[in-house]
């Protein structure tokens, strides 16, 4: 070997020797860096190692980058959600329009009553309810049970701040869905609504005039007070529906 080329040879194990690290960089979501470390060992010429760190371009988020990181670049795409297919039902003016369209994310201002029915893809963070809306007017009540088939929950929306006729005509029908052979095994969310109307009535009202408890005795459902001035208490609500869906051995809390 000629003298140049044992020269050439030395440089370069020195600069091996003198050199830490060899790092290769790259910007991830515009605020970060993240680093791979590629490692010789000066002494020893056992194979290179790779270590990984994260620099930020700021103060905070750190976690939040590594996560984004590792989504982009070490995992596929994340699981697809559960869907659920729902019936909802009531009489006209309890609200359910208003409810299923806010939760949607939609603006409310010009909701007007179904009259026939009407299907909404509503997201929510553990799963996408396929709800089928019922118009609750006296001519449609009675073709209900016509689009109870393939649902696998019941919403049952009541207005708590209406009259006692009105309130008594809610009631036989939920008695009616309760008992019909397509959703007598079903869990139900019974929405107490309108409660910030000042005529409201309290929960445990509505579930002592409902008769629930005599009725729907090893049943599966869930009356809650609701709104459309706290959404988040909704979607509370339907979060504990989506876990009796999921689980069908869970007890449901009752309120």
């Amino acid at each position: 070997m000629s003298d140049l080329r044992i020269t050439e040879a030395l440089l370069y194990m020195d600069y091996l020797r003198m050199s830490e690290c060899i790092q290769i960089s790259f910007a991830v979501c515009r605020i970060g860096i993240y680093t791979v470390t590629i490692k010789y060992p000066a002494e020893n010429h056992q194979p290179f190692r790779l270590q990984a760190s994260f620099e930020m371009c700021g103060s905070g988020f750190e976690s939040s980058m590594k996560n984004c990181f590792r989504a982009f670049c070490c995992k596929g795409p994340p699981p697809p959600r559960p869907e659920f297919d729902l019936v909802c039902i009531g009489l006209t003016g309890s609200g359910k329009t208003s409810l299923l369209t806010k939760l949607c994310g939609e603006n409310v201002d010009n909701v007007v009553s179904t009259t026939g029915f009407s299907i909404k893809a509503v997201p929510l963070q553990g799963a996408v309810m396929n709800i089928k809306e019922l118009g609750g007017a006296d001519n449609i009540r009675k073709y209900w049970s016509r689009y109870y088939q393939g649902s696998q929950g019941v919403i049952f929306v009541i207005d708590s701040a209406s009259s006692e006729e009105e309130l008594e005509v809610a009631r036989n029908e939920l008695h009616s869905a309760l008992q019909h052979p397509q959703l007598c095994t079903l869990p139900f969310l019974i929405l107490a609504n309108h409660q910030d109307k000042p005529a409201a009535r309290s929960v445990q009202e509505m579930k002592k005039y409902l008769e629930l408890e005599p009725l729907a005795r090893g049943k599966r459902w869930i009356l809650q007070p609701c709104s459309l001035d706290d959404m988040d208490a909704v979607r509370a609500s339907f979060a504990l529906l989506i876990n009796s869906l999921e689980d069908k051995n869970l007890e449901v809390v009752r309120m």
